[in-house]
């Protein structure tokens, strides 16, 4: 296994024939991987500190010192060249000059549009329980009881104890002011959100 992996350290074709068989372990290509870096003779780029201008590489320079030196119509086909090969489909481009004024009145149409527009009508409302009179404590759980499905006798009082509560949610408006209106009744402090 050993003259395994020193081939694999020379030979990147050798490894992946390794891997294919399956005779290197996991832990071998790890250490090929490992091994390599140290090996590469790419230099390793310096961090630049916040701040400094950004250095560009020597290929990126020629590339923009070229593009620099051609006539507009040149700038045109290279342009239609790199949507072709880089597939780009156009897009609309606005100056930036035509696109203020165009602001102004675009805002004043969708301010006269909201304008037109109703107002949303809320539809569900929650009924919840603020408090309770502590002398008409009685009264309040079992009306709680009384109103709300699949409540004991026990289930209300621990709710009425952790006042304030939503008593419930969702309701149509008429439903959660008589819901609102017996629990006041009975001496609950309740409120129609």
């Amino acid at each position: 296994m050993q003259a395994a992996k020193t081939v694999v350290f020379n030979n990147n074709t050798a490894l992946k024939c390794f891997l294919r068989k399956k005779l290197l372990r996991s832990c071998s290509a790890a250490i090929y991987i490992t091994h390599k870096q140290y090996l590469s003779s790419e230099a390793l780029s310096a961090p630049t500190p916040d701040g400094a201008p950004k250095v560009y590489p020597e290929k990126i320079q020629n590339i923009v010192t070229q593009i620099s030196q051609l006539s507009i119509l040149e700038v045109a086909d290279l342009n239609d060249l790199l949507k072709k090969t880089l597939n780009i489909s156009d897009a609309p481009v606005m100056a930036y000059g035509a696109g203020m004024p165009m602001a102004a009145p675009q805002a004043q149409e969708e301010e006269d549009e909201e304008d037109a527009a109703p107002k949303k009508v809320q539809t569900s409302f929650t009924v919840k329980m603020n408090r309770f009179d502590a002398a008409k404590k009685v009264a309040v759980i079992k009306e709680v009881k009384a109103l709300l499905e699949g409540f004991n006798l026990v289930q209300a009082k621990k709710f009425v104890e952790s006042c304030p509560a939503v008593v419930k949610e969702d309701v149509p408006k008429d439903e959660a002011e008589k819901l609102a209106a017996a629990l006041n009744a009975v001496g609950a402090e309740c409120i129609v959100e």
